[in-house]
């Protein structure tokens, strides 16, 4: 006679496809899935990061030291004041070889050095980068210009011209240049000077 059912089993299901694999089995296989490509991203994402911090790094390298900020404040201030005083230096010793018999040669020569030392002295108190940028602002360009040139000019008299009255007359032209370039970082001193000599002259 025929089993009772319960000793037959189960009956299959008409088109059934075999065993299928647990549920946990195939969330396990996609979680492995995931994590191995959120590792190969993580991965690009910390070469990204690191390509971008290298180059900020090298960016902000560069600022330093155009901006002579690699430099502590204490060694810009240490070297604008070296610059400064040798700026005043060779002004005064200029001045005082001028009564030589080639004073003037000399005075135009220590004179010039005195002023590149000046300008050299607030190149490193603010940077190179920003010193130029102050130079040439509309506002000072003209006496930026005419400085330049006056110092170059000095210069030239004095080694290859040979031209004691050009000298002395640059040195003049650089003395009226640096004084009208400084006076325009102090506020409202161009319009004051402007209007005493507007005065003077009635």
């Amino acid at each position: 006679g025929r089993r009772p059912a319960a000793e037959r089993g189960p009956v299959p299901t008409p088109g059934a496809a075999g065993p299928a694999l647990p549920r946990e089995g195939r969330h396990g296989e996609a979680a492995a899935g995931a994590g191995r490509a959120g590792r190969r991203g993580a991965g690009t994402d910390g070469a990204g990061d690191s390509c971008l911090k290298h180059s900020r790094f090298q960016q902000r390298g560069i600022d330093q030291v155009l901006d002579a900020s690699t430099l502590s404040f204490g060694t810009r201030v240490r070297w604008f004041a070296i610059c400064f005083v040798a700026g005043i230096v060779c002004s005064f010793l200029g001045t005082a070889l001028l009564w030589l018999p080639k004073g003037i040669k000399l005075f135009a020569v220590f004179y010039t050095l005195g002023n590149i030392a000046a300008l050299a002295s607030t190149c490193f108190l603010m940077g190179p980068v920003k010193q130029l940028k102050a130079m040439f602002d509309p506002k000072r360009l003209i006496a930026t210009i005419v400085m330049l040139l006056c110092l170059i000019l000095t210069l030239c008299a004095v080694f290859w011209w040979n031209k004691k009255g050009l000298a002395m007359l640059f040195c003049i032209l650089q003395f009226l240049a640096m004084t009208w370039y400084s006076l325009s970082y102090i506020p409202f001193a161009r319009d004051a000077v402007i209007k005493c000599f507007s005065s003077c002259l009635g």
